[in-house]
């Protein structure tokens, strides 16, 4: 399932052998995935939210696909489909980084998503005695890779402002592995300084790496911690092409870290995942990444939907919408269960987001089209009444 130097230092971090087959499930080897089934988080291809509604505002999807420019260079590499590597578009994709970020070519590494690196960085950088720490509520991933491993994971509430509670989450384990940061966060929108994430950098475990996922950072328009990767050995910074670049379908996303980084969290596969993406999704990614002005016309078309709908929202004095910059928002209805609230939008043929365990009262909805957020108020009006 891995080389013996991956099994050594497995072993040597904490990890029983009975535990290697769970690692290499998390990535789907083979034997091991087959015997232990998938693990908890795997969606198994399940479409989430259902395809059958009309109005699909529930799983952050951007509301229409990839930039043209994008579309083009996909669509025109496709006869060139029986090369692995035709014109070494990996490379042309990680110069496109480097242009756009400012980070050396060793400090990058694409990826088909960001799941895979997420949970990859949980078994490269966690392990028994070195757990996990995250916010609540967030993105859970990171935090049910930990669990699938037996990692000890700790869940911070957010700040008042729902932005990440460093201070807080250094002291829940001041000898934890990994640190994850999603900002904006996700399901909040909101956004954790720069001067905090620095803080803990500075104050955690010398060998602890502290994860930035930025997922939504396209939609908020606001520095990023990309300038932290070639500074530091301890960071690593995740991008995905999910969101605002409209290429969820296609599975593409990256990272940025030190190379010895990278070299650790590749080991598991021989660089596989991370090298052999499909030439599709590398064209239509470099394209777009460099098509700034593209970028800042979707976002401003996010923000006008967004804000036409939470000046709707704001007539129901019952319910409390909390503060965002990206393209999701937090409705809390008090005393109705998000549950029962994403069951009557769906009766409506509009399929909102879901809830967290921290918060059952309150969903999570994405910022759609301009349409879809007008057939979002509508059917909001509908239930409200």
């Amino acid at each position: 399932m891995v080389t013996e130097e991956v099994q050594d230092d497995l072993l040597g971090r904490g990890f029983g052998r009975r535990d290697l087959a769970r690692i290499a499930a998390v990535f789907g080897v083979g034997a091991a995935a087959a015997t232990l089934g998938r693990p908890a988080w795997a969606s198994g291809g399940v479409p989430d939210p259902a395809p059958t509604a009309k109005v699909r505002i529930g799983a952050n999807e951007c509301w229409t696909g990839p930039f043209m420019p994008g579309q083009k260079a996909a669509a025109a590499i496709i006869a060139s489909g029986n090369r692995y590597a035709p014109h070494d578009e990996r490379s042309d994709f990680i110069k496109a980084v480097m242009a756009v970020e400012g980070v050396p070519y060793d400090h990058v590494a694409p990826w088909p998503g960001s799941s895979d690196p997420l949970s990859r960085a949980v078994v490269t950088f966690c392990a028994p005695g070195r757990g996990l720490v995250t916010a609540d509520p967030t993105f859970e991933l990171a935090g049910r890779t930990a669990a699938w491993l037996k990692v000890p994971v700790k869940a911070v509430p957010l700040t008042k402002d729902y932005t990440h509670d460093v201070k807080a989450m250094l002291a829940a384990d001041p000898n934890a592995g990994l640190y994850y940061i999603c900002t904006p966060n996700n399901p909040t929108g909101t956004i954790t300084p720069l001067a905090d994430i620095e803080w803990l950098l500075d104050n955690k475990p010398a060998d602890a790496v502290v994860l930035i996922d930025e997922a939504y950072t396209h939609f908020a328009g606001v520095p990023t911690a990309s300038y932290l990767a070639p500074k530091r050995k301890d960071v690593i910074v995740m991008r995905t092409f999910s969101k605002i670049f409209g290429m969820a379908g296609m599975r593409m996303g990256f990272i940025m870290t030190n190379p010895d980084n990278l070299a650790r969290m590749m080991r598991y596969d021989g660089g596989m995942q991370s090298g052999a993406l499909p030439l599709p999704s590398l064209a239509c990614a470099t394209a777009s990444l460099t098509a700034a002005p593209l970028i800042v016309q979707r976002r401003a078309e996010m923000q006008t939907a967004r804000g036409l709908t939470l000046d709707h929202l704001k007539k129901y004095k019952g319910i409390e919408v909390k503060p965002t910059e990206a393209n999701m928002f937090m409705i809390d209805w008090k005393t109705k269960p998000a549950r029962d609230v994403q069951a009557a939008f769906r009766k409506e043929s509009v399929e909102i987001g879901r809830s967290w365990p921290i918060w059952p009262t309150v969903s999570r909805i994405t910022v759609g089209s301009a349409a879809e957020m007008k057939a979002f108020c509508t059917a909001l009006d509908k239930i409200m009444a």
